[in-house]
């Protein structure tokens, strides 16, 4: 089983590597590999992602003091004047989870599917910072990114927002995701820069089973393990699914 799985992360990112950039329809199954392809350009528009957090207090004084927001905007200007999905919030959880999420529909009903995914967005948070008690804004803030056959959403448990599916917790990876990197920029940044985070060059697989509909819904996000502030611009999420049929 587990040789399987990596032959099929490998024959991604071989598929990804030829096809990236472009949205592959169902004839453009070979032998018996179905390829699917979604890919989104923030600067043209969300392409149906919806943002949302967990992980942070379900009362509405304390939930205040997060200052959790998310916008359509522009990125920062010296990164010019296109557009992308911005999150940010002040972790006072330690725990705060920002994500985005996007349901996927034209799969084949309760089929397993390997799922390739190349991540861009832009960070502030440089690598190498960090102090005692608070961790680092770059090192200490994971990206993740996942799928489910049903949609993400927060519920309250113990009078704290969390999310129905499991992510995880931190550097842990979850069912429903696996940890792509952190968001740490490089060294001594001090204006946001473009970081791009794949599982295709590590071969980390990520295999979830679509529902009876031919339906899952894609999740990215960044689970904090950092006291302080974090804001992040998605720019670009493109993810290959591949399975055998």
């Amino acid at each position: 089983m587990e040789i399987k799985m990596k032959c099929r992360v490998i024959l991604s990112a071989l598929v990804w590597s030829i096809c990236a950039g472009c949205s592959l329809d169902n004839d453009t199954a070979q032998s018996d590999l179905y390829v699917f392809s979604d890919v989104s350009d923030f600067s043209k528009s969300m392409h149906d992602w919806k943002a949302d957090f967990s992980d942070y207090p379900a009362t509405r004084e304390d939930s205040l003091k997060f200052d959790l927001q998310y916008s359509y905007t522009e990125l920062p200007a010296n990164l010019g004047s296109k557009k992308a999905i911005m999150l940010s919030g002040t972790n006072l959880s330690n725990d705060l989870f920002m994500f985005i999420k996007k349901k996927v529909t034209g799969l084949n009903p309760n089929t397993d599917y390997n799922l390739v995914f190349q991540i861009q967005f832009a960070t502030n948070a440089p690598s190498g910072a960090s102090t005692t008690d608070e961790g680092s804004p770059g090192e200490s803030v994971f990206l993740k990114a996942g799928a489910s056959d049903v949609e993400p959403q927060k519920v309250v448990l113990e009078n704290s927002y969390v999310l129905n599916v499991d992510k995880g917790k931190q550097l842990d990876r979850g069912e429903n995701t696996i940890v792509l990197g952190n968001i740490a920029g490089g060294t001594n940044i001090t204006d946001f820069t473009l970081v791009t985070r794949t599982n295709a060059d590590s071969y980390v697989p990520f295999v979830v089973r679509s529902n009876d509909k031919g339906e899952l819904w894609l999740l990215v996000g960044t689970d904090s393990g950092y006291k302080g502030t974090t804001v992040i611009y998605y720019t670009n999420v493109s993810v290959v699914f591949s399975s055998s049929y």
